[in-house]
């Protein structure tokens, strides 16, 4: 009988759905469109059991020549073969490559001519700047015997093949020796490069990208190893790095780790002020002041000094150096751990810089620490370059400069805070919970501005923060689907005027409504820190976020990701109709002899289709339910009871069609005669029928004058024009004009 009853519903539903050219089953499963899960990767979104990852030690000398702009460096890699196969050879990654003669980047960019274009827009501006990139790759060579190891360059990936297979639980040791000549990111708009300062000749470096890396190796795919093109980041493997940095004796240096020799590059002076900041709390201590900083920016120490950094468990390295830096920090208390937060700004960053930066470093480290795991790094750096931002373990360059004479707008301000939030805030997406950029850039970039804006909102009120929120991204989702790319998009495959809101804007709008409209915050908060907690130091995929937020949650969110994630659907609800009744008063019949029903008494689909309330309700007659209802069951249903219930009642039939595709729970702000109002929420689950259409009936005590869809735009609408009833009139542009 169950089979029989199982075949016909099923035969039923594909009548239905084949009636029903629009389905899209939106509500399917997303299983067949995720990995696998293995005793790698579980199916509670959590590392498998048998669960790996490879590490890789580096030791570097690298040297900076202030005249000539020159970076050399050799390391020591030890490379840890966890995996269970045999390696021959290993990949490393050339980022500076991208910008050698004949990259990949510029042979495979389009790009055509207009009749005018600012010349630093010209297509082929690059290539009239005299400068050649690229690493230099002097040697490679086996670390213990000294011979020669062969290796080839494909672009921006290096092989080296080994002199015997590393099998499971070996390491090998190589080395590498290196050069390049560092680039003007004025002129390039890198991530790393140099800022020359005329008015005092000179330079402030943001060293990035400027070692051969190792590639990841995982179970997901073998060998990370897809070219750098610029736009996608980077997926790199965790180790331990011991640096010594040698520059200029009059520079200050800031990097990813703990500086190990501060008397032999710090005066004493500097040295005292260093400690004390690691026990002051309430706010920074200048270490070198702007004063004794535009001192120096008059000398020119012909000797050198080497600082040497050492980080633990950190998946890159990074490092600044200027004679121009302003140097303050202060301790942060994140629970039984003390970070040091740390800037270094010239000083044209201030005064913005020396009042707000570590200040922004303090809030980052406090409430992303609550959303995720407590920050696990002793320092956190914050360092001032002209524009953008870009962030690496422990250290992130960022821009937001005043005006020549100090001043600066709301929008500067703004633009500076939300900067050094959201790059202090990568410390914990992707250094820590370590996803691959190159593929996946909304998994670091979307959590993270999701985060970054739930920062100003808790600690920055004055700060806006439409941009990351369903309400700001609406009118992004709104446009032209032809020249949009799902947010489950290769890096490098989506187009760069589409980036932003693709990789950052997006993502931060679908995790707000998911946990302000979907999930509610307590629940989302739980699963976004099980998560977070379960991948920290790890290389986390999309289907462990996704698995791990429904299995710590008991939501199932498969409609969400793949609306949001896998379509370029936006939220367009209309309230196309109401409809208001009352029940026709009416004197009980136990023996059903004398009821009577008149057209009049029933719905009529063709009436009650105002455009307002002003009609009053249609009368409608609740009969007696037939036995056949009921059956032997008749017994315990009273009609007459249900009848007195609803007698009086003000009821209304909504109904509620999908114009944008993407499903959404439905919020109901309902505003009655008294003044009075209540929302009402209904799960997204009730389009799980009807893809396109549903009908939905609500009994009120009180009379409704008023009813809104997505009051607060918590759902990202891209029309709320049809949200309204009474149906609010449209504006005209001549009326617009007019009113202007």
């Amino acid at each position: 009988m169950k089979y029989i009853f199982t075949s016909l519903f099923f035969f039923a539903s594909l009548a239905l759905i084949s009636q029903d050219k629009k389905w899209q089953g939106k509500f399917e499963q997303l299983d067949q469109m995720l990995p696998t899960p293995n005793s790698y990767r579980s199916s509670s979104g959590a590392p498998g059991v048998n669960y790996w990852q490879q590490r890789a030690d580096y030791d570097i000398d690298v040297e900076l020549n202030d005249e000539t702009q020159t970076i050399t460096g050799k390391e020591t890699i030890t490379y840890f073969n966890n995996a269970p196969e045999v390696m021959k050879y290993v990949w490393l990654q050339l980022d500076q490559n991208n910008l050698a003669n004949g990259n990949m980047t510029d042979k495979t960019e389009t790009n055509r001519i207009r009749d005018s274009v600012p010349a630093r827009w010209f297509p082929l501006a690059q290539d009239t700047y005299d400068y050649k990139g690229g690493f230099v790759i002097k040697s490679v060579k086996d670390a213990a015997t000294g011979k020669d190891l062969p290796f080839l360059i494909n672009y921006t990936m290096l092989r080296i093949d080994l002199p015997a297979p590393m099998k499971t639980g070996d390491k090998y040791s190589f080395k590498v020796e290196w050069s390049y000549i560092e680039k003007d990111r004025m002129k390039f708009s890198e991530r790393g490069g140099y800022e020359y300062f005329p008015a005092d000749g000179n330079y402030l470096y943001t060293i990035a990208q400027w070692f051969p890396r190792m590639c990841v190796f995982d179970d997901y795919e073998g060998w990370q190893n897809k070219q750098f093109l610029g736009q996608g980041e980077f997926a790199l493997t965790f180790g331990n790095y011991r640096v010594r940095i040698t520059v200029p004796a009059d520079h200050i240096v800031g990097a990813s780790g703990v500086l190990q020799n501060p008397k032999s590059v710090l005066t004493s002076t500097q040295q005292e002020r260093f400690e004390k900041a690691k026990k002051t709390f309430d706010k920074p201590v200048m270490i070198v002041t702007e004063e004794e900083a535009r001192a120096k920016e008059k000398e020119r120490a012909k000797k050198k000094n080497t600082w040497e950094f050492y980080a633990e468990n950190v998946r890159d390295f990074a490092f600044a150096t200027s004679r121009k830096f302003i140097w303050d920090a202060m301790a942060v208390k994140v629970n039984d751990k003390t970070p040091l937060a740390q800037s270094l700004y010239p000083k044209e960053g201030n005064p913005l810089w020396e009042k707000e930066s570590t200040l922004a470093i303090k809030n980052t480290l406090e409430v992303y620490s609550s959303r995720t795991f407590d920050f696990p790094y002793p320092t956190a750096y914050s360092v001032h370059m002209a524009n953008q931002g870009m962030e690496y373990p422990m250290i992130c360059f960022n821009g937001g400069r005043p005006k020549s004479d100090g001043t600066y707008s709301q929008r500067v301000y703004e633009g500076m805070v939300g900067v050094i939030i959201h790059e202090i805030g990568h410390n914990f997406s992707p250094m820590i919970v370590n996803s691959d950029e190159r593929q996946w850039s909304w998994m670091d970039e979307g959590l993270n501005s999701f985060l970054e804006r739930e920062t100003k909102r808790m600690r920055y009120p004055t700060v806006d923060i439409s941009w990351g929120s369903p309400k700001g991204m609406a009118s992004y989702m709104k446009g032209d689907k032809d020249l949009m790319r799902p947010i489950m998009w290769s890096s490098d495959n989506v187009p760069g005027r589409d980036f932003g809101p693709n990789a950052y804007g997006k993502p931060a709008a679908a995790l707000t409504a998911l946990r302000e409209t979907v999930m509610g915050p307590e629940l989302f908060d739980k699963a976004f820190k099980e998560y977070a907690q379960r991948w920290a130091f790890k290389h986390p995929k999309p289907a462990d976020f996704f698995r791990t937020m429904e299995d710590a949650s008991a939501v199932d969110l498969d409609w969400f990701w793949r609306g949001w994630f896998y379509t370029v659907d936006n939220v367009d609800v209309e309230l196309s109709s109401v409809k208001w009744f009352k029940l026709k008063p009416q004197t009980a019949d136990p023996e059903k002899k004398n009821i009577k029903v008149g057209k009049s008494d029933l719905a009529n689909t063709t009436q009650n289709t105002s455009q307002d309330f002003s009609q009053g309700p249609q009368e409608i007659t609740v009969l007696d339910t037939p036995e056949r209802a009921y059956g032997e069951f008749k017994n315990t249903v009273n009609d007459n009871e249900i009848r007195a219930k609803m007698q009086g009642k003000n009821i209304y039939e909504l109904t509620l069609k999908n114009k944008g595709g993407l499903v959404t729970p439905i919020i109901i702000e309902w505003t009655f005669k008294d003044g009075t109002k209540e929302i009402e929420r209904i799960p997204a689950e009730i389009w799980r029928a009807n893809e396109n259409e549903v009908k939905k009936t609500f009994m009120k005590e009180k009379e409704v004058i008023n009813i809104v869809i997505d009051p607060h735009a918590e759902t990202a609408d891209t029309n709320i024009s049809d949200n309204t009833f009474p149906r609010k009139p449209t504006e005209s542009k001549f009326d617009l004009l007019k009113k202007n």
